[in-house]
């Protein structure tokens, strides 16, 4: 139905055809879907997020095994409405807290492939196979590169002072009715919306104006089809970026579209949220460069396997 309104408001309305009224449909239709999308799925995981808290996390990822933490820090890395930078800090509390190392990776690299944003979009634009596929692969990249890094022994790379913890990790619960939850989860969507319903809109108006303007033939001459270069060349590209998934994911849609394999489209946008140059500039901080360089090599191939998966599967 909003695809027949907004067509109808382009052609009738404004009186726009030809490839502009491609653009502009495109630009209408895909930011009020992923708007609904992102507020719906925001505050529904935000109202969850309500029933625990950082600190509980913390203690119950300390006291649990390397390879269970690794699985359970990937998960938490899910409701985490985190991009690489802004999870950094919850990443320097996980060391803090004498978490295992790997255990702390593997949220650092869950939370910016696998939050709830990412996945809304996907869902919305994809479907539910795409996102439920996504989901198993971005989780085992996260599970097995934190795994990886976690038995290299790198705990001598790590710059930040850690103070050695005195007993047990201590929390309180504080209990809230219904109504505050759902005060705080509405408070919660809007301060998230607010910081990147821009993004969303910039990257909806870049893949609108592939949409109209970029000739199918070009992406599929450099960037499409099976060509093997395809996922690390796209790996490559995003690299240098940075922005959000909210950010990036229209640009995926319009990409596919236009002819380039949804698994090296896919492999850009990984590259973009989850491993950029800001995020190594803050990290070269408090981690040696040669642990980032791990981290970056792991996570690297992890998001090309994950790009020539999908090539093959789908």
């Amino acid at each position: 139905m909003w695809y027949e309104l907004s067509q109808s408001f382009v052609q009738n309305t404004l009186h726009v055809s030809g490839a502009l009224g491609s653009s502009v449909h495109f630009f209408i239709y895909d930011t009020i879907k992923i708007w609904f999308l992102l507020i719906t799925i925001i505050f529904a995981v935000s109202f969850m997020r309500t029933w625990f808290n950082t600190e509980m996390v913390r203690a119950y990822l300390a006291g649990k095994g390397e390879f269970t933490g690794n699985v359970l820090a990937s998960l938490f890395g899910i409701i985490t409405p985190f991009c690489t930078c802004s999870a950094i800090p919850l990443f320097l509390g996980f060391l803090q807290a004498r978490i295992p190392i790997g255990v702390t990776f593997s949220f650092l690299i869950s939370a910016p492939l696998n939050n709830e944003i990412a996945i809304a979009m996907l869902f919305g634009l994809f479907g539910f196979k795409i996102a439920a596929i996504y989901i198993a692969f971005g989780l085992s990249v996260a599970i097995i590169g934190g795994w990886i890094i976690g038995k290299m022994g790198v705990e001598k790379y790590v710059l930040l002072d850690i103070p050695t913890l005195s007993g047990d990790l201590h929390v309180s619960k504080t209990e809230e009715s219904f109504q505050e939850r759902l005060r705080e989860a509405w408070k919660a969507t809007y301060d998230i919306f607010k910081k990147i319903y821009l993004w969303v809109m910039l990257g909806v108006a870049v893949g609108a104006w592939f949409h109209g303007y970029v000739p199918a033939e070009f992406i599929a001459t450099y960037a499409g089809g099976d060509a093997w270069y395809s996922v690390p060349l796209a790996v490559i590209i995003g690299i240098p970026m940075y922005a959000s998934a909210a950010g990036v994911m229209p640009l995926v849609e319009v990409l596919t579209d236009k002819g380039m394999l949804l698994g090296s489209a896919l492999s850009f946008m990984m590259a973009v949220t989850a491993l950029s140059l800001p995020e190594a500039i803050i990290l070269k901080q408090v981690l040696h460069v040669r642990l980032i360089a791990l981290f970056f090599a792991i996570i690297g191939l992890g998001i090309m396997a994950l790009g020539f998966i999908f090539n093959m599967i789908l």
